[in-house]
């Protein structure tokens, strides 16, 4: 992922709670400790430098490889070792993008199609080789070796190929046409049409600078090369990480990062339980994943005050959906995927959830085109429609019922979502049996690889997807575009190729007017909810509980998550 819009998405509909009052208040824009106080203000604000901020996560990462990581808190977490020439601007209630690398706005041509940016002075990898506009052209021309480099979101490969079948830096001299460096400091992108979003895909991990020199192809991702403040002290693959500070960072040169740990530590494997009390108990300062609290914690955080006014709980940006692949029978039929819609019963997943806002269609809140009147399947209400579904069974030939398998990740919170619905589905016949796999390997190689979902039958596969940006475009073409259809690293699980979605696709990038580029997102939500093919259950929302000594605390809108280069602890 994501990656993330604060309104596009909501967890979990908890009880609510009062938010921090103007007696809180410390200045403007800042608050003192306070329930959901992060999500407009910075809580704790300091400039206090020292010791070693501690995070847990249960899961590990894809990648570290800022080419190959498709995971909204792995974006977050990138932010500590590498730039990007624009990136999110670290402050509340904001989704804008603010210089990071470049040492401005980029200068764009009247017709669109040449974006033109100048690099800082004193920017620096972590041996102290400067940074180049060359190293920034490579690091995109890398996420062209999809062969190797698989994983990472493909749109700057959509946006810069152009026709010319680049195959990356692994495969010849030949380089990147659409990427020219006049000199080490400048750099320009010529587009082939218009697409008002570009700048959104520069401040993505898979346009962060890699030294030639120093690229290992598909085991960079081992020991990458910071340019961000922080270095890797030690990769422990599924156990620990280890940041420290990168010398060759100059604060002068970066107004977005405070960088105030002297040591940031990542302990990897947890199990979520074990997280909340690692919380609680003040062992641990957050959870790097902000997946939000366990059901058990939940009520033992809204509940206790001096708890709950550590906590936040913020829009994520994740709708929870599942696919339907149209390529595993017997959803190769669109009545047997319709009986699957009306059978499941979402009020059953909110609860199994801890909450959540029951969708209608796939496209979030916050993201411009959502439709809150979008409900073909009449399931806001939440209750499942077993006559409906038994009628759409009876017209795709299996009357009786059929059996399938229901892909999903072994985490906690997947696995009774998943529950829910296998339940939901038995009632009407339908037979799921759930596989659950390895989170780090489910995007990627257990549900990304086509050959490997038609092996195994599944014809159902559970995830979640939020906005890599906070427009139609940045949530939708990854999971619908036919033509982006991938034999590793397929988001498009449901394989769903349909000719005028992509064109409305297609349509829908050149459009520089909002109105009118909301409109055609709308349009192309009501038409993939008539295929089908995505079942979205619930907008998630996440309690998360954070550790009182935290400093600097803010929910940053574009990844609906604690922005972890501001974090301070005292």
């Amino acid at each position: 992922m994501r990656t993330t819009v604060c309104s596009a998405v909501v967890v979990a509909m908890l009880l609510a709670g009062g938010c921090a009052g103007k007696d809180n208040d410390t200045g403007e824009g800042t608050a003192a400790a306070g329930f959901d106080a992060g999500l407009t203000k910075v809580v704790h604000p300091s400039a206090t430098p020292g010791g070693t901020l501690k995070l847990a996560s249960a899961n590990d990462v894809d990648s570290w490889d800022p080419a190959r990581s498709y995971i909204n808190a792995v974006y977050n977490l990138q932010r500590l070792y590498v730039r990007t020439l624009l990136t999110p601007a670290a402050a509340p209630g904001t989704t804008a993008l603010v210089p990071d690398l470049a040492e401005d706005q980029p200068a764009v041509s009247a017709d669109g199609l040449q974006y033109t940016f100048r690099l800082r002075n004193n920017v620096k990898f972590e041996d102290g080789t400067p940074i180049r506009a060359q190293d920034v052209k490579y690091g995109i021309e890398r996420l062209f070796a999809q062969d190797v480099l698989s994983g990472g979101p493909t749109y700057l490969i959509d946006q810069l190929d152009q026709g010319q079948q680049y195959a990356g830096p692994y495969s010849g001299p030949a380089d990147l046409r659409s990427v020219t460096t006049p000199d080490d400091r400048t750099i320009v992108f010529h587009l082939a049409e218009p697409f008002a979003d570009f700048p959104y895909l520069l401040a993505m991990g898979v346009a962060a600078p890699v030294p030639q020199a120093k690229d290992t192809g598909e085991r960079y991702g081992d020991r990458p090369v910071a340019s961000g403040p922080y270095r890797f002290a030690s990769i422990d693959a599924g156990k620990k990480v280890v940041w420290v500070r990168n010398e060759a960072w100059d604060p002068a040169s970066d107004p977005v990062r405070k960088a105030l740990p002297d040591r940031v530590e990542l302990t990897i494997g947890t199990d979520p339980t074990e997280i909340d009390q690692q919380l609680f108990d003040g062992t641990i300062d957050a959870d790097a994943g902000q997946g939000g609290v366990q059901s058990a914690s939940q009520a033992k955080v809204l509940l206790d005050p001096t708890l709950k006014a550590n906590a936040d709980e913020p829009t994520t940006g994740f709708v929870q959906y599942a696919a339907l692949s149209t390529q595993v029978a017997p959803f190769d039929d669109i009545h047997c995927r319709r009986a699957v819609q009306y059978a499941v019963d979402k009020s059953a997943v909110q609860t199994a959830r801890g909450g959540g806002q029951i969708a209608g269609g796939m496209l979030p809140p916050g993201v411009p085109g959502y439709d809150e009147g979008l409900d073909p399947y009449q399931t806001k209400a939440g209750r499942a429609q077993p006559g409906k579904a038994k009628d759409e069974l009876r017209q795709c030939g299996k009357p009786d019922g059929f059996s399938t398998v229901l892909a999903t990740t072994g985490s906690p919170r997947s696995l009774k979502t998943a529950e829910a619905v296998q339940s939901a589905l038995a009632q009407v016949g339908i037979t799921a049996r759930i596989d659950p796999a390895d989170p780090s390997l489910y995007a990627r190689s257990v549900v990304g690889s086509p050959a490997n979902v038609h092996s195994k039958g599944y014809g159902i596969i559970m995830s979640a997807w939020s906005a890599d940006f906070p427009t139609g475009s940045g949530f939708y073409p990854t999971l619908i575009d036919g033509r982006q259809i991938r034999p590793s690293g397929n988001n498009n699980y449901a394989e769903l190729n349909d000719p005028l979605i992509n064109q409305q696709l297609d349509a829908a990038r050149t459009v520089t007017d909002g109105v009118r580029a909301a409109g055609i997102w709308q349009q192309v939500d009501a038409e993939v909810m008539d295929t089908g093919t995505m079942l979205p259950l619930v907008y998630d929302r996440v309690l998360n509980y954070r550790n009182p000594r935290l400093t600097n605390v803010f929910v940053n809108q574009y990844y609906g998550t604690w922005d972890v280069t501001a974090l301070g602890v005292v």
